[in-house]
């Protein structure tokens, strides 16, 4: 190989490296419903259900998604009681947000009530926040004989606060998890699309998709041949 393919390739590289989309998400919700086994069973395809932290955990993890490879960050939360709500500077280092209820426990539920009203209340009535995508999952949906909440409540929740729910159950699906974090990830690559296109029509001008030409001084004083 000559030395200049040899440069060629190792700029492909780095390029490739350098274009890897990173996701930074937070896994949200009340003790014991499954954040954690959610979380290892999206990383590593394991289920461990039994998990003794004592503070948020941080993982850090590339998987692909549609063919693409993707770096995600994962912040998983240690709540230590129903009383507590994620902090600022949680909800604003997000992408995107897991929320996680267990369909055995009606407190867990309400519990993600409380957590969308004060991400509701951070954002304010005109959305001043950046926009983070937010997904509800059902944990334990394997324990039916067990439930407390409906797939309907939980349907109706994510329609009142416009985001996605689904029902899993992190001790033996391992699809269903993957799919909801990688539409989680999708929805984070639309806002940031979005966004860049509102940034690139400020910066030129352009109004309801048409470009807003101001004539200057120049324009008149330029040469006619």
């Amino acid at each position: 190989m000559s030395s200049a393919s040899a440069i060629k390739g190792i700029r492909q590289v780095r390029r490739k490296k350098s274009s890897l989309s990173e996701v930074k998400i937070v896994v949200l919700g009340a003790p014991g419903v499954g954040k954690s086994a959610l979380t290892v069973r999206f990383l590593t395809k394991r289920y461990i259900g039994e998990y003794d932290h004592q503070s948020d955990s941080r993982y850090k993890h590339e998987i692909l998604v549609d063919g693409d490879p993707v770096i995600f960050e994962i912040c998983d939360t240690c709540t230590k009681s129903t009383v507590d709500l994620p902090s600022l500077d949680v909800l604003g280092w997000a992408d995107g947000l897991v929320l996680v209820y267990s369909i055995t426990d009606r407190a867990s539920f309400t519990y993600l009530k409380q957590i969308l009203n004060h991400i509701q209340d951070i954002r304010g009535p005109q959305g001043k926040e950046k926009e983070v995508p937010i997904v509800i999952l059902g944990n334990k949906g394997d324990m039916v004989h067990l439930r407390q909440v409906s797939s309907e409540e939980g349907e109706i929740l994510s329609k009142d606060y416009d985001c996605n729910f689904c029902e899993v159950a992190a001790a033996d699906q391992v699809n269903e998890v993957a799919e909801a974090f990688h539409e989680l990830c999708r929805e984070v690559s639309a806002v940031r699309r979005k966004n860049k296109t509102s940034l690139l029509d400020r910066v030129l001008g352009t109004k309801n998709g048409n470009r807003v030409y101001h004539r200057g001084k120049s324009d008149s004083s330029l040469s006619k041949y």
